[in-house]
């Protein structure tokens, strides 16, 4: 029959199965997650021992591990009491990597632990898991170092671990996050439309927004050191949004349709509120453009500007710099004007201070 499907009560004449072979088992489990250790790494340390499968080196070329759980090939493995694994001689003048896996034998119908024997070379690489569906299956709990004319092995964890779930709110992931073990991936989705749809992490470090989804958001930037600005006659658009923990790519349009032109006061550098406080533990550099079609207060008709977070100073705004207008030699400085018809625009990805460093 073309169509088959598995597992109902009985089978029957429309293709359902009620009994599994292991390929068809294996077929099915692989759905259900990929290979991994059965504990979930929820503290920010573990002390030696603590964690399953721990190894050490007993005898000169034995290894012993301690008992653990874990999910291979989509069969489950479960070792109740510490067990010894050997590690084959090397007596040759080359270094030698090989892995202690968790091997399920599809032939055998069972899980074991199983060392594996690399090739010896001057740059010794370790054998790759085996993953045959229907056959045999491995996943790698640790890389062993066979040095040269037997020298002490040392084995060193390469094993995965399942992570706590990822969880949805309809809102206030923040609040939910409180409550959720470190490792949780949380995704607010905003049902009630008051907000954005974001993706956040609780992590050793604290809770973070990792990255929004859909639009941008958007907030209405502000100018900074410079006063007399009229209500009306210059637009404010901003947007940003989190594209990585910590970090915020933005971009601003400030454009002066009010026929009057401005300078900032006491010679201080124009600035530019952001959407959320920078971290200024190592000062961070933005770039942008004065566009200014007329050339307005003798400046030119399209400018570079620099935006500068100085270091060691959270900033809740950017400073802006511009070329001298006399020589090259003197650098940037402080750009003071905006003139009546120009436009600013700023844009770039910073560090924002989520962990109030």
């Amino acid at each position: 029959m073309a169509e088959v499907s598995y597992p109902f009560t009985q089978a029957n004449a429309s293709g359902g199965t009620d009994l599994v072979s292991q390929v068809q088992w294996q077929a099915m489990a692989g759905m259900w997650g990929g290979d991994r250790v059965d504990y979930t790494l929820t503290s920010e340390s573990y002390a030696a021992g603590v964690l399953p499968f721990y190894a050490r080196v007993i005898n000169g070329r034995t290894v012993e591990l301690s008992p653990g759980r874990a999910w291979v090939g989509g069969f489950y493995y479960q070792l109740t009491a510490a067990t010894t694994v050997n590690i084959e001689a090397n007596p040759t003048d080359k270094a030698r990597k090989d892995t202690i896996v968790v091997r399920a034998d599809l032939v055998k119908g069972s899980l074991n632990l199983v060392a594996v024997k690399g090739q010896p070379s001057a740059s010794p690489i370790a054998p790759q898991p085996q993953r045959n569906p229907g056959q045999v299956w491995e996943m790698v709990l640790y890389e062993v170092d066979v040095p040269a004319k037997d020298g002490a092995i040392s084995p060193s964890w390469r094993g995965v671990y399942k992570l706590p779930p990822a969880v949805s709110v309809p809102w206030n992931a923040r609040l939910a996050a409180d409550f959720a073990p470190v490792g949780t991936f949380l995704y607010d989705m905003d049902n009630n439309g008051g907000d954005t749809q974001y993706e956040a992490f609780v992590g050793r470090d604290g809770y973070v927004i990792s990255r929004h989804f859909g639009k941008s958001r958007t907030y209405t930037p502000k100018l900074v050191n410079m006063s007399g600005l009229p209500a009306t006659g210059i637009s404010y658009t901003g947007r940003w949004r989190y594209i990585a923990p910590n970090m915020v790519f933005f971009s601003v349009l400030i454009e002066n349709k009010s026929g009057r032109d401005f300078a900032t006061t006491n010679a201080t550098a124009l600035g530019i509120t952001l959407p959320v406080t920078a971290n200024g533990v190592t000062g961070q550099i933005l770039s942008g453009f004065l566009r200014n079609p007329s050339y307005g207060m003798d400046h030119p008709n399209l400018m570079d500007l620099t935006a500068y977070i100085f270091p060691g100073k959270n900033a809740a705004n950017i400073g802006l710099y511009s070329p001298n207008r006399s020589t090259t030699r003197e650098g940037l400085d402080n750009h003071r004007v905006f003139p009546a018809g120009s436009a600013i625009q700023v844009s770039g990805t910073y560090e924002s201070n989520s962990f109030s460093e």
